[in-house]
């Protein structure tokens, strides 16, 4: 079974422990979420929740898989004080190549087999290819350390968006975490997904479709997340910026 709390409202998962401590076994969370479009969690809160599941002997589970080695070499979630008993990460640890990757601590890990009763197995579990372009691809952004210059370009087209929707006079937020940024029209903030809910999808189909139109591929729908690479330079954000002005006033 599965319980849904809100995110950034930690007294809704303090009443489904008090409600069914028995059953919950583990609480799973993005550490900072991208799946109803970019959102950052609220100071300390991981940190809370990471005591709340603790103290009813269940797991804190942070599903990295676009965070982790996005936004800092490693996992975010370390960057807010939480060590997560299991972190699950994505294609990027294999530079877009299909892998996938659980880690955690040895009395938590050595219960999958061959080591313990746990089952564990997939079609592409330590396939050759992948791997080897995973410990590649780690081996490049731990030399190269890439994430200043990401933030800063991020905090660049954040900067540039906000600017556009203000000139335009159209309702809206940014939300950025790093290199990952979500652009909301409609509502002035977003902590969870019924803020997000809120925003105007519409509005936003037109923009994406006016971006296009301009030679920018932004994500379509209002709820993913834009992801700027190293392989954008600072003439691409202002060039995103600049049709960002001219598509929201056509939006």
């Amino acid at each position: 079974m599965t319980m849904v709390a809100r995110y950034n409202a930690i007294e809704t998962v303090e009443g489904l422990f008090r409600s069914a401590s028995e059953k919950i076994a583990a609480v799973i969370i993005e550490p900072v979420a991208a799946n109803m479009g970019v959102v950052n969690p609220d100071a300390g809160s991981l940190k809370a929740l990471a005591e709340i599941a603790h103290a009813n002997g269940a797991l804190l589970i942070c599903d990295e898989v676009i965070s982790g080695f996005r936004l800092r070499f490693g996992s975010i979630a370390e960057s807010m004080g939480v060590a997560p008993d299991l972190i699950m990460l994505g294609k990027i640890i294999g530079g877009g190549l299909p892998v996938g990757a659980v880690a955690g601590p040895a009395k938590i890990m050595d219960l999958l087999a061959p080591l313990g009763p746990v089952y564990q197995a997939g079609t592409l579990s330590g396939n050759p290819l992948s791997v080897r372009a995973g410990l590649e691809t780690l081996r490049i952004l731990k030399e190269s350390n890439p994430y200043a210059a990401l933030d800063a370009a991020g905090a660049r087209l954040e900067a540039g968006l906000l600017a556009a929707l203000k000139k335009s006079g159209q309702p809206g937020c940014v939300n950025r975490a790093g290199s990952l940024l979500t652009m909301f029209l409609g509502p002035n903030r977003v902590r969870d997904a019924d803020e997000a809910r809120t925003s105007n999808s519409v509005s936003f189909a037109k923009f994406f479709h006016a971006m296009l139109d301009r030679g920018i591929n932004i994500p379509p729908s209002q709820f993913e997340a834009m992801f700027i690479s190293t392989a954008h330079t600072n003439a691409d954000i202002d060039r995103t910026i600049a049709a960002a002005h001219e598509s929201l006033s056509k939006s």
